[in-house]
């Protein structure tokens, strides 16, 4: 699962400041093997626009090695959806929390000494990523999707926070 806020952006001449979508992926095995499962949500209020650039975005039609990879290691697509959703991020801190009333609920918060509790900083930096640059390690919590045939849940697992660039430029 992916939560994303565009602080800035645009897909053609359709600005996409502000909006938020998540994408929700499954895999049978490891990701590379391919053949996983891929449902886009985009947040509520978009305008028509905004929802088409996001669809057409995610496709991996439209350029871009990130939505190009990934469509083609997910080409199993469900109907995109449109619901209200909450995200609430800080890197630094290493916290986040993402809401879709009935679909998706998360909470992330830094990895913790599992003896004396305290906070673990760690980070992965990927100076020449596709995806992003430098990342903060964080605990998942909990995670939970249930939209059509995606359904899952998982407890103190993976979680990042990172910054991306995912320009065609």
């Amino acid at each position: 699962m992916a939560g994303c806020h565009i602080r800035e952006g645009y897909f053609g001449s359709t600005r996409l400041d502000g909006v938020r979508f998540v994408q929700l992926l499954w895999w049978p095995g490891a990701v590379h093997e391919g053949n996983g499962i891929r449902q886009l949500i985009v947040d509520q209020p978009t305008t028509p626009a905004q929802r088409a650039a996001l669809i057409a975005l995610e496709s991996g039609t439209q350029g871009g090695a990130y939505f190009e990879i990934f469509a083609v290691v997910r080409p199993n697509e469900l109907e995109p959806a449109f619901a209200l959703i909450t995200l609430e991020a800080d890197r630094e801190r290493r916290e986040a929390r993402l809401i879709i009333p009935g679909i998706v609920e998360s909470q992330i918060e830094p990895i913790r000494n599992p003896v004396t509790g305290e906070e673990h900083r760690a980070r992965i930096v990927l100076p020449n990523s596709f995806e992003f640059h430098e990342a903060e390690m964080a605990n998942s919590v909990y995670f939970s999707v249930a939209s059509s045939s995606l359904i899952f849940q998982h407890t103190n697992t993976y979680g990042q926070l990172c910054e991306f660039d995912w320009s065609n430029r």
